[in-house]
Order: structure tokens, then C-alpha cells, then sequence
């Protein structure tokens, strides 16, 4: 069995590298969909659901690459719409590439988490917040059929509560819609700054993330870019405490 023998009493100082935030790189992968061309995402962390979010690109038909902390997708073309339930299944936040690939095709179709019919579950809120935009649903079988015949278009859009999912599927949504859409009572945390910081450096027109009230001005289209994943905030502090409390 595994173990740690940590033998304490010993001030801790000095430098450490803090990885990319895992919660930022995933929304900001799905987020490279919408782009054409290359996109280099630096600071990536080399976790198994950076390799899933990979692996589901790959599906839809982007050349992606990964060298110690970077990451390169090529897009063109998509071959697919379709997530198998296999690839939605490997890691819980999959649903976040809903929204991109509808911003993407205008079509998608995505096994529903767990498998289930719709119900009072957290993703009714990325549903509905959808559906004002124009996203018609049909569900079968366990799996969640999506298409936009009149295209996507900017709305004004109330969360019943700050959802951080729901705000990152909502983003990646509007960015190439058209129109303004505005979000209120957006998710304020700084994994969604680190998404509209992203989405802007790929040339969309997003302001007032970090607050209450995100404002997207739909764009025609976005380019890939380079990019550095911001450092996960929760490794840092984790650093911190334990200097200060071995009075490093």
C-alpha cells in the first residue's frame, strides 16, 4: 500500500511551480472548437480529465498534441457532432462542450449525464439558459439530441444562481451567435475570467467577467491563439499554508 512518512518540525521555504488550474483548462479546451486555425494552451495540467477533454476533440475531429505542460489543437472541419457516452462519461464536467460545439455547428448530440431523462438536475439550468438562445432539445433513450434552426441569438438571460457551468456553457455559446447576449447573475469565479480572458485573446467581444452581469457581443468568427492556463489558486494557497504553519 501507498503511504507518506512525513517526519515534521522542519520549516518549509523556497520556490515551487504551481500547475494550471484543471477547472480553467477544461472549458478553455472545449473553448478551442470555436476557433479556426492553431491554438497553443500553455500551463496545462496533466491530469486524466485533460487527457479525456483530448480525447473527446480528437472524436470531433481536431489534431490535438500534448508536450510536458502544453497543449496544441489543431482544428478544421469538423468530422462529428456526436460525444459517445463513453467519452461523456470519463469525467463529469464533459457537458461543457455542449455549448461549444453548438457555437461550433449549431447541431450536437451528447449522452445525459448518468444516463438519465431529464429532471431536476444542475443541468437543466445550462438547458434552459440554452433554449432562450435558440437550442431546441430532444431527449431518447439517455441521450440528448440538439439542434438550432433559426441559428443562435443573443438574449438576456437571468440564472436562477450563479452556476459556473451553466455560465461557461452559456459563453461559449454566445460568442459566435448573433447579436448581445447578457448573462445575469453570472458565476463570478476566476476560472471564468480566465474563460473570457481566453475567448478574447481568440478575438470575441466579452466584458464584465468577475462580476455579476457578463456581456458577449456575438463575433463572425475566432482564431486560435497562445495561451497560458492561469495557476490553480487552491495548489497555491495549499503552499502557503504550509509554510506559514511550519513558520517557513
Amino acid at each position: 500500500m501507498q503511504k507518506l512518512v512525513i517526519d515534521g518540525g522542519v520549516p518549509l521555504e523556497g520556490e515551487v511551480f504551481i500547475h494550471g488550474a484543471k477547472n480553467s483548462v477544461l472549458p478553455i479546451l472545449a473553448g478551442t472548437l470555436l476557433c479556426g486555425g492553431k491554438t497553443r494552451l500553455e500551463n496545462c495540467s496533466r491530469l486524466m480529465n485533460v487527457f479525456a477533454a483530448c480525447r473527446i476533440l480528437t472524436h470531433l475531429g481536431c489534431c490535438c498534441k500534448m508536450q510536458e505542460h502544453t497543449v496544441w489543437i489543431s482544428v478544421g472541419n469538423l468530422q462529428s457532432d456526436t460525444i459517445p457516452e463513453a467519452l461523456m462519461q470519463e469525467m463529469r464536467s464533459s457537458i461543457i462542450f455542449l455549448g461549444a460545439v453548438l457555437g461550433r455547428v449549431g447541431t450536437c448530440q451528447v449522452s445525459y449525464p448518468g444516463g438519465c431523462e431529464l429532471g431536476p438536475r444542475p443541468i437543466d439550468m445550462h438547458l434552459d439558459a440554452l433554449r432562450q438562445m435558440g437550442v431546441r432539445f430532444q431527449v431518447q433513450d439517455g441521450q440528448l439530441t440538439c439542434t438550432v434552426p433559426e441559428g443562435l441569438h443573443g438574449v438576456q438571460i437571468h440564472l436562477p444562481f450563479p452556476s459556473v457551468g451553466a455560465t461557461e456553457n452559456v459563453m461559449l455559446a454566445a460568442v459566435l451567435a448573433k447579436g448581445q447576449t447578457v448573462l445575469h447573475n453570472a458565476a463570478r469565479e476566476p476560472k471564468i475570467c480566465d474563460l473570457a480572458s481566453f475567448l478574447r485573446c481568440s478575438g470575441a467581444k466579452i466584458s464584465g467577467d468577475g462580476g455579476g452581469t457578463i456581456v458577449i457581443d456575438g463575433v463572425k468568427k475566432l482564431e486560435g491563439c497562445t495561451y497560458s492556463i492561469m495557476p490553480d489558486r487552491i495548489a497555491g494557497i495549499t503552499y502557503l499554508g504550509a509554510a506559514a504553519i511550519t513558520g517557513g
